[in-house]
């Protein structure tokens, strides 16, 4: 693991809260959700690349108007009950959306184990937890992987455009899930692999933003804004039970 910060001095049971980010960081949905992309890009040269620097972790429409900024594309942004299709950004975000479903009702998902485990560590310690997405997914996923009645919270991309909610990289999901488990910012703990998540975090003043390096880069994931960054959750996990047992 890598960060400016050692991990040797992080105990989960300090803090008030922990706000987890889904894809990439509970499940490998950020795998479909790049199959998917790959998929409606696929005659713009798209690449995995393409998808960590402009799509990865924002709200599903920005992520379409940032990768067709990057070819020099623009397209009216359409109404959100447009019909999935090619002729504007909210078209080609529900077309996306339907390929997303598609391959998760194929495929299914599996949470990450180190994932699940400290889910678990965080239920026997009584933190309430949250899930902080920008995917108007979230919940089928979690339904899918079999968490959904494990958090406490859930804030996605369905209540942010609800609630008029700015998605990630600003703060105010985080701050809008800090507020409904009744933490303080100050006193939570925000999860993401996202370079936009990490920024809305560090934006935010929580305690920690841990970075979990599912590709972006730990350097990256650290440039702005992670306290410090694992490979896998499963990373922090020997914490706890090193001070389990000296206590």
């Amino acid at each position: 693991m890598t960060g400016t910060t050692t991990t040797a001095d992080f105990d989960w049971r300090q803090h008030g809260a922990v706000l987890f980010d889904l894809d990439g960081v509970i499940t490998p949905t950020a795998e479909i959700h790049e199959h998917a992309w790959g998929e409606l890009f696929a005659d713009f040269d798209y690449t995995e690349a393409d998808y960590l620097r402009y799509i990865d972790g924002k709200p599903r429409y920005d992520g379409v108007r940032s990768f067709l900024a990057s070819r020099n594309v623009t397209l009216p942004d359409g109404d959100p009950d447009d019909a999935p299709g090619t002729d504007t950004v909210c078209a080609l975000g529900n077309r996306k959306n339907h390929l997303f479903n598609t391959i998760l009702e194929r495929d299914g998902i599996a949470p990450y184990p180190g994932s699940l485990a400290t889910i678990d560590l965080l239920d026997d310690a009584g933190i309430p937890s949250a899930i902080v997405s920008s995917s108007k997914n979230a919940r089928s996923v979690l339904e899918a992987a079999g968490l959904g009645d494990r958090f406490d919270v859930v804030v996605d991309g369905a209540v942010a455009a609800d609630e008029h909610i700015a998605g990630k990289p600003a703060p105010d999901m985080y701050l809008e899930a800090a507020k409904r488990v009744g933490v303080a910012p100050a006193r939570a703990v925000v999860v993401e692999d996202a370079v936009s998540g990490v920024t809305a975090g560090s934006a935010g003043g929580f305690a920690v933003v841990i970075g979990v390096d599912r590709g972006a880069g730990a350097d990256t994931l650290l440039d702005h804004g992670a306290t410090f960054v694992v490979d896998d959750l499963a990373d922090l996990l020997h914490v706890h039970r090193t001070r389990t047992s000296d206590s």
